[in-house]
C-alpha cells in the first residue's frame, strides 16, 4: 500500500515507505502498517514486536538471531517500464483493477528457539527494486546484530517528513545513506 498523498491542508502525511519499512514519527513497521486483524511487525530502538495489545509478542534485539522477509515482490527494470506503460493505459481507459497490496511473510527467529511467521503487507505500490530489497534486508540484519537501531529511521522522518510518495530511486538513496556508515 503506497504512502498517503499530501493532505490538502499542507500537513505532512503520517508516514512513508522506505524499502521494506513504513516510517512514521513514532514508529517503524516492517511492511506497511497493519490493518484489521493483521498483527503487524513493529521495530523500536530496543525491541521487535509482532502484534499489539494482549496478542503482542516481543523480543529485545539481543534475543533475536534472525529476521527475514519472504515473498517480497521484486521487479526488474523491464517490468518497471511495463508497469508504467500499463498504468498510463489503465488511467487513459479508466480501467483500474481491484488489486490490493502483496502479502509478504516476516520470519522472526529468537535465541530460545522460537520461530514466528506472520503476514505483513508490502508497502510498495507494485513491487520493490532488487537494490531496495537488498539494502532493506542488510539494514534489518544490522538491527539484529546490534550495529544499528530503528530510531535511525524515525530520526530521518523527523528531519525530512517527505510530502510526497518517494520513487524507488529516492528510496534507494535514503537506504544507502543509512547503510553506508555501517559498512
Amino acid at each position: 500500500m503506497p504512502a498517503p498523498p499530501t493532505r490538502s491542508d499542507g500537513a505532512h502525511p503520517p508516514g512513508c515507505v522506505i524499502g521494506l519499512f513504513w516510517v512514521e514519527r513514532d514508529r517503524v513497521c516492517l511492511g506497511s502498517p497493519p490493518i484489521d486483524e493483521d498483527p503487524g511487525v513493529f521495530l523500536s530502538p530496543t525491541r521487535l514486536s509482532v502484534g499489539e495489545g494482549v496478542r503482542r509478542q516481543s523480543w529485545s534485539w539481543a534475543d533475536l538471531t534472525d529476521v527475514r522477509v519472504l515473498d517480497v515482490p521484486v521487479r526488474s527494470s523491464a517490468a518497471r517500464w511495463a508497469t508504467r506503460v500499463t498504468g498510463v493505459v489503465a488511467a487513459a481507459l479508466n480501467a483500474w483493477g481491484p488489486q490490493g497490496p502483496t502479502v509478504m511473510t516476516a520470519v522472526v527467529c529468537a535465541r530460545d528457539g522460537r520461530r514466528v511467521e506472520t503476514p505483513v503487507f508490502a508497502g510498495a505500490a507494485t513491487a520493490y527494486t532488487r537494490r531496495e530489497v537488498d539494502l532493506s534486508l542488510g539494514l534489518l540484519s544490522h538491527f539484529v546484530r546490534g550495529g544499528a537501531a530503528p530510531d535511525l529511521l524515525t530520526r530521518w522522518w523527523d528531519e525530512n517528513q517527505p510530502s510526497d510518495v518517494l520513487h524507488s530511486r529516492e528510496r534507494e538513496r535514503v537506504l544507502e545513506s543509512w547503510t553506508a556508515p555501517l559498512m
